[in-house]
């Protein structure tokens, strides 16, 4: 499922009702994250629910580095907003995800206004983390 798909679907649904139900429906399309990754290390801080990221490293043809994740939480809501974000930035080099905007996209399809402050402030614990772990590939890299 690539952004655009989910940004053509959102702008078919009306009802945020209906939004919410798709946003569930995403997170339960997630990749399943293996046990032993629901781990301390992989553990986002800031989440009011339980959220992981785990990360794995590749490099590309030209030998650049790339970020894919795997996300899990316990709520339903945040496994599809992790979904979205996923989409976003995992399969990416480090200075992509960098200059991703996430908070935009989230805030174009209408969540500012539909996401308590909570999974608002969890949902930027997740971005910050995964640019933190852009930053730190980059860093090491050079």
């Amino acid at each position: 499922m690539t952004i655009d798909e989910i940004r053509d679907n959102f702008a078919l649904l009306d009802e945020w009702d209906d939004r919410y139900r798709y946003v569930i429906e995403l997170g339960r399309m997630l990749e399943p994250m293996p046990e032993e990754e629901h781990s301390a290390a992989n553990k986002v801080q800031g989440c009011a629910s339980q959220v992981w990221l785990s990360r794995k490293l590749t490099r590309n043809a030209n030998g650049d580095p790339i970020l894919s994740y795997l996300g899990d939480s316990d709520a339903h809501i945040v496994r599809g907003l992790i979904a979205i974000l996923l989409t976003l930035v995992s399969g990416r080099t480090p200075k992509e995800i960098l200059s991703a905007e996430p908070i935009a996209v989230f805030d174009e399809l209408g969540f500012r206004e539909h996401l308590t402050p909570q999974r608002s402030n969890g949902l930027r614990s997740m971005i910050e983390r995964i640019k933190a772990d852009a930053r730190d590939t980059l860093a090491a890299s050079t």
